[in-house]
């Protein structure tokens, strides 16, 4: 079954968990949306950037879950919104279950933009960078992502 032969309606987290394994998809206010297979810098980035996080935080004796998409994020108790960001870190138990976690992610790669936006939902604020930065983490102190140390990036 492919997500285009889906019919309109309003749909929930229990049709979320029901669709075929071979779709992905993310469910945003009860409509359903295709997730194209990403880019190679895409995964090249997702998988620099997760490394550097998992690193950190095993480096620093923590506890934190660091998962790469597909990775199932409820953003609230609407069963109507789950998403898979690219890369989820997760340090309170509580939130994960065997089907994903609860929770709001804090970044967003665009590599088609070719930037960062950090979200700070205690600010209510974004903030942008350029893949020439350095992104300091909101949550780990001491942690930075140097993304112009990614190799291949800078060729974009």
């Amino acid at each position: 079954m492919e997500l285009a032969e889906i019919p309109a309606r309003t749909y929930t987290e229990e049709d979320y968990y029901s669709l075929p394994e071979n779709v992905r998809a993310e469910l945003i206010d009860g409509q359903f949306y295709d997730m194209a297979s990403p880019a190679r810098i895409h995964q090249r980035i997702l998988m620099e950037v997760a490394a550097d996080i998992r690193n950190y935080i095993r480096s620093h004796g923590g506890s934190c879950e660091v998962d790469p998409a597909p990775f199932a994020v409820k953003l609230s108790a609407d069963e109507r919104t789950i998403v898979e960001p690219d890369i989820s870190i997760i340090c309170d138990p509580e939130k994960l279950t065997e089907k994903g976690c609860t929770g709001a992610p804090d970044w967003i790669v665009d590599p088609e933009k070719k930037h960062i936006l950090v979200f700070n939902f205690e600010h209510e604020n974004t903030v942008e960078y350029t893949f020439s930065d350095s992104v300091a983490s909101g949550i780990f102190d001491g942690l930075s992502i140097d993304f112009a140390s990614i190799p291949g990036l800078s060729d974009l």
